[in-house]
């Protein structure tokens, strides 16, 4: 777990520097997508060790997929083989290892890479294997014409920024950050001139980083706060499962899972925040005029309380 936050913590710093030196005014696509993949491919490595050869062997596996398989039939084979292999791992950490894999696993990494495995093999189906006149609005506006180059796809499924804990995003969308046309894209949606502007404003994400880190900090206090309090291995305690009545141990069983939530909270709201750092996620303007930044987002915190 100090990994894991050790991680995140450097990821954000990257974040900013990505964003500011490798800018797309300042360096290419190919390098940026390099620079993402390999600062990725270091944190599954440094995270988890040799468990990270998991990731690394479903992402080649659906690349073969990928580049080989019929269009009617590749979103079907993506699917197959990256829940299949989410699902061996999940049963051999049950019947093999007995969960005795580190509390933070490489389960958590592989479920965001099938997500984004079977998310691009739909859209790209939908964008070769269909009519357009078949599609939704936002199957058409997602949909993926061509097949990704292997640093492209690389870049997309392992980038620093989502390869420890996420959140899934479309891949055009990640394509027109790269390319640095994903807010130029979003800005274009309003009518500047009504508002006053002379030309396109330079939204930052600086505050909605802000806002984050300080969830975070809040939902990490909250976290080792409770916890302690309420500690998770009481329920076992024989003490307890002998003397207490059983509404009173549900009761408390209910209490040490909102304790243990938090933990996720400050996680997922943590990889937002090295997203929007890097520059990635703006969803345009709301009606009051305020630039948004949940493009993409793990969780919604109030909507789940």
């Amino acid at each position: 777990q100090i990994n894991f936050v050790a991680c995140q913590l450097f990821a954000l710093l990257a974040a900013f520097w990505f964003r500011i030196y490798l800018s797309p005014s300042h360096a290419s696509s190919a390098v940026r997508h390099a620079f993402a993949t390999l600062f990725g491919i270091y944190f599954a490595v440094f995270c988890f060790g040799w468990y990270s050869l998991h990731l690394f062997v479903l992402v080649m596996m659906n690349y073969g997929i990928m580049t080989m398989a019929s269009i009617p039939n590749i979103h079907r084979y993506s699917f197959a083989v990256a829940m299949g292999y989410l699902t061996l791992c999940h049963i051999s950490r049950i019947y093999i290892f007995h969960y005795g894999i580190l509390t933070t696993d490489f389960s958590g990494p592989l479920m965001i890479i099938t997500q984004k495995i079977t998310t691009l093999a739909c859209q790209l189906h939908d964008g070769i294997g269909r009519q357009a006149e078949e599609l939704t609005a936002e199957q058409n506006r997602l949909a993926v014409k061509s097949r990704p180059s292997l640093l492209e796809y690389l870049s997309y499924l392992l980038n620093f920024m989502s390869i420890i804990a996420g959140p899934c995003s479309n891949y055009k969308d990640y394509i027109a950050f790269i390319e640095g046309r994903h807010v130029h894209m979003k800005l274009l949606e309003v009518n500047w001139k009504q508002k006053g502007y002379d030309r396109l404003p330079d939204p930052s994400p600086t505050g909605a980083v802000m806002y984050k880190l300080c969830i975070t900090l809040v939902s990490l206090i909250l976290f080792l706060t409770l916890t302690k309090n309420f500690p998770m291995a009481y329920i076992i305690d024989n003490e307890f499962l002998d003397k207490t009545p059983f509404l009173s141990r549900l009761g408390y069983l209910y209490v040490v899972t909102q304790a243990a939530k938090p933990k996720y909270y400050f996680a997922w709201t943590l990889a937002d925040a090295v997203n929007n750092a890097a520059g990635y996620g703006f969803s345009g303007v709301d009606e009051r005029g305020t630039f948004r930044w949940d493009l993409l987002s793990n969780l919604n915190i109030w909507n789940i309380e």
